[in-house]
This record gives structure tokens, C-alpha cells and sequence, in this order.
């Protein structure tokens, strides 16, 4: 019988394969059930407007909007390293790594999500996403 390289390895790797396994298993239910709830809570007008408008949390106490903020980076850092993961593993990876960026802070990141939505997978799975769930399209104005 021939002694295959990748048998070796498997063999030798099983529990991190296991784990492995296990985590794209995990982030692909997550992805199903988390990024649909995200993206339906997008204002439909959220790309219409050249400048980003203004934040619902601006007019709350400082505490509180810092905490939000906070929370909000946190969240989005943590589906853009799952997005760049489901781009090898099972997963909505690009839509993953969009909603991620949305939540994220940082200087010109309305137009890059502007830049991102616009691409037609991105487009149209986010609308389609949306018409499902019983909200309105997106609105989106050059």
C-alpha cells in the first residue's frame, strides 16, 4: 500500500482539524442567523446621502454613546475576522465582512461602504435579504 503525504497529515492533525471543523461550523450558523438581523436593521436611506448622516446616538448621554460606540467596534471587528475567515470556509463571507465594516469606525468608511454596496452581489443579496424579511429595498443615490 503507497504511504500518502495527506493521510500523514490528517492523521497527524486530527483534533486541530477537529477544531477547525468545529469553528467553521459555528461561524457559518452564526453568519445565517446574525447577518440577516443585521442587515435588516439598516435604514433603507443609509447610502442615499453623499455624507454620512448624522448618528441616532448623538444627542445621548456621553457615558452611553461611548459604551455604544465601544460595543458597536467590537462587534464589527469581530464579523470582519469571521467574513475574512467564511472566505475559506463555509460562510457569507463578503456580506459578513460588509456589516462588520459597517459597524466599524474609522476616516472614509462611508465611502467605502458606499464603494462595497454597490457591488452587484453585494447589492442585490442585501436587498434580497431585506425583501425577504419584509423590510423595503435599500436606496441608493450617486
Amino acid at each position: 500500500m503507497h504511504d500518502f503525504p495527506f493521510s500523514n497529515f490528517i492523521l497527524a492533525n486530527e483534533n486541530l482539524l477537529m477544531v477547525l471543523g468545529g469553528v467553521s461550523i459555528i461561524t457559518f450558523i452564526s453568519s445565517l442567523l446574525i447577518v440577516p438581523w443585521l442587515i435588516v436593521r439598516i435604514p433603507e436611506d443609509y447610502f442615499a446621502f453623499e455624507n454620512r448622516p448624522v448618528s441616532p446616538w448623538s444627542h445621548r448621554h456621553t457615558v452611553i454613546r461611548w459604551l455604544g460606540l465601544i460595543g458597536k467596534n467590537l462587534l464589527g471587528l469581530v464579523l470582519v475576522v469571521m467574513g475574512l475567515a467564511m472566505l475559506v470556509l463555509p460562510g457569507q463571507g463578503l456580506l459578513t465582512i460588509f456589516i462588520g465594516t459597517v459597524l466599524l469606525n474609522f476616516p472614509g468608511k462611508y465611502h467605502l461602504e458606499r464603494r462595497l454596496v454597490r457591488m452587484g452581489p453585494v447589492w442585490n443579496s442585501i436587498n434580497w435579504l431585506r425583501r425577504r424579511a419584509g423590510h423595503s429595498e435599500l436606496v441608493m443615490r450617486d
